[in-house]
């Protein structure tokens, strides 16, 4: 009879992580109005906001950039509109910085304050957004 307990413990499902709800049938899946994995990715892109690499973040302190909330809006609009318009790496324009970001990663990879455009060539980018 040991043997027999044995046999049966080893072949109880091992689970480990966090519990999750029971699994539902796909007709109680559709009862409950689902969401296509195309509307979640897409709604998840969206919410997905700018970051800053460690670069970028000391050139914007260093080259004294001004950022507010609103000029935070504006870039992370700014890498919606490059994002739309298919852009991997693009440059984005406004107030009188540039930013050189990552589109599909949402980062920014450097920044330059309008002293420092002045004769430059950026090159390897795929586009430029003027805010």
């Amino acid at each position: 009879m040991d043997d027999l307990l044995m046999r049966s413990r080893l072949n109880l499902p091992v689970t480990t992580g966090i519990p999750t709800a029971p699994m539902q049938s796909p007709k109680q899946q559709s009862e409950q109005g689902t969401v296509s994995f195309r509307q979640v990715l897409e709604e998840t892109t969206q919410k997905q906001e700018l970051s800053f690499s460690k670069h970028a973040a000391n050139r914007v302190a260093q080259r004294e950039i001004e950022l507010s909330a609103t000029g935070l809006e504006r870039l992370n609009e700014g890498l919606q509109i490059a994002r739309d318009k298919g852009l991997e790496d693009a440059l984005i324009l406004m107030d009188g910085a540039a930013f050189i970001i990552s589109a599909k990663n949402g980062r920014v990879i450097t920044a330059l304050n309008g002293r420092e455009i002045h004769g430059k060539v950026i090159t390897n980018i795929d586009g430029t957004v003027i805010l």
